[in-house]
């Protein structure tokens, strides 16, 4: 979520990051992220039961709606994105232009947002389609959930043009998210909107999965501090939330995965209240986003923010057993003097856990954006840019990128007899080599493309270097 200056995260440090603190951190040289056994975190899996990798970014135009709506996204983006090695896109729609009027849904937005997925088809990029919110939505200037959606039982509202993010804060958005949970006209239309994309997309082969709510928030009652908050409405609204929009997208579509996102107080290392989703396929999506940060601050490597973060934010999979990709990371400041650093570490400490992310965001220009008008990465964002496994055909043992050496390596035991032969891999711009040990064959069929073939039941090896 695009952001300016945020007081508002000031205030959620001062109410959570001491619960953060009192979290054991992850030591320094923690193992690659396993796949099996234990405690461990499940990976994400194809169709195939290969092991996925995403990476990539979050894509969206909130500056347009109506007939207007997603005429700043064009094919460009998908394209761009794959030739830098990415195979992900996390696709913003909003409520508010697919059913502007109760139970009427646009045709002509569920045709754009069906263009957009051939765009992504056509450059092999995966989509989580994501019912994004800001503010609740256009009744308090923002994009979302609709206005006729939107009850507030007269409360206030005061608009803070210079930190919007403090206007969930205000006691008008608070009820209204309150209204969304509770009210059981406002559950049905949740769920029917969220029918209607899963009937329409279920079979697009785009389609990865669907995001249900971006960053949910909710309303702090008397006496209550941000973390306390925030773990009852998880557990007591969202969570249901969570299950019933489950049940509704399941009643088109079986196959493809639904991730589920905590509050954003999670960025700052505060552990999830949200509990068990009934559904075989869910994947933890929380963000990644420290305070100073996303006030323009640099990473400061001694306040140990991305150690506290990994250790709270893996709880909630470990309990659970659900793979993790997180929906949103990066920073707005890519050029201050430990930037660098923070990419290295952060990109490290989120290979670790998840089976992927999404930056924010793919655009062209300034800001929070990947690229500069010409496409080239901004300042340290090309840090971002690695090889990686993105379907390996069997189980993972190791996978970890070495960005001084500029060496990838990948370990796995193939797949059996009836299992997938082929393991593929992105490469970003640049001259690779990839060599494979184990009795495994390496293609080469386009640019920023390897597969790996082996035989059933084998150790193998890759190794991908810079030249």
């Amino acid at each position: 979520m695009s952001r300016t200056t945020h007081a508002w995260r000031t205030t959620l440090v001062t109410g959570a990051l001491a619960a953060a603190l009192i979290t054991p951190t992850v030591p320094a040289a923690a193992a690659d992220r396993p796949e099996t056994g234990g405690d461990a975190i499940p990976a994400l899996t194809d169709e195939r039961g290969r092991t996925l990798t995403l990476r990539g970014w979050n894509v969206g135009d909130k500056a347009h709606s109506g007939d207007a709506a997603l005429s700043g996204v064009t094919e460009k983006h998908f394209r761009d994105m794959r030739a830098k090695g990415f195979n992900f896109a996390r696709l913003l729609v909003f409520w508010d232009d697919l059913e502007p009027r109760p139970g009427q849904y646009s045709q002509s937005y569920l045709r754009k947002i069906e263009r957009i997925l051939d765009w992504a088809e056509k450059h092999d990029v995966k989509v989580l389609i994501d019912a994004h919110q800001d503010v609740f939505g256009p009744a308090f200037g923002h994009r979302g959930v609709p206005a006729w959606a939107t009850r507030t039982d007269g409360l206030p509202f005061t608009p803070h043009p210079d930190d919007w993010f403090s206007e969930y804060f205000e006691p008008a958005v608070q009820r209204a998210f309150t209204h969304l949970y509770e009210d059981e006209d406002l559950r049905r239309a949740q769920a029917r909107m969220w029918r209607v994309l899963a009937d329409r997309f279920e079979d697009h082969p785009a389609v990865l999965g669907y995001d249900p709510i971006n960053e949910p928030m909710g309303e702090l009652r008397e006496g209550e501090d941000l973390a306390t908050a925030a773990r009852r409405i998880e557990r007591d609204q969202i969570t249901p939330m969570y299950n019933r929009v489950a049940d509704a997208i399941r009643s088109v579509d079986k196959d493809n995965w639904i991730f589920v996102e905590p509050t954003p107080i999670v960025g700052e290392g505060v552990p999830t209240g949200l509990g068990r989703i009934d559904d075989p396929k869910i994947v933890y999506a929380p963000h990644f986003y420290n305070g100073a940060m996303e006030a323009g601050g640099d990473y400061d490597p001694a306040a140990r923010w991305i150690e506290n973060y990994e250790q709270a934010v893996t709880l909630y999979p470990k309990e659970y057993k659900v793979p993790v990709v997180v929906g949103e990371w990066g920073p707005l400041n890519n050029s201050q003097p430990n930037m660098n650093r923070f990419y290295r570490e952060a990109m490290a400490s989120l290979g670790r856990y998840s089976s992927g992310w999404a930056g924010w965001e793919w655009c062209y220009g300034g800001g929070y954006c990947a690229v500069d008008g010409t496409g080239a990465f901004r300042t340290n964002k090309e840090l971002t840019a690695e090889p990686y496994a993105e379907a390996v055909a069997g189980t993972v043992r190791s996978a970890a990128y070495d960005p001084g050496a500029g060496v990838y390596r990948l370990s796995y035991d193939s797949a059996g007899l009836r299992g997938s032969r082929v393991t593929e891999l992105a490469l970003p711009s640049g001259d690779w080599r990839v060599t494979a040990r184990g009795g495994a064959l390496v293609l080469r069929p386009t640019p920023g493309r390897a597969l790996v073939l082996a035989a059933p039941g084998t150790r193998v090896t890759v190794t991908v270097t810079r030249r």
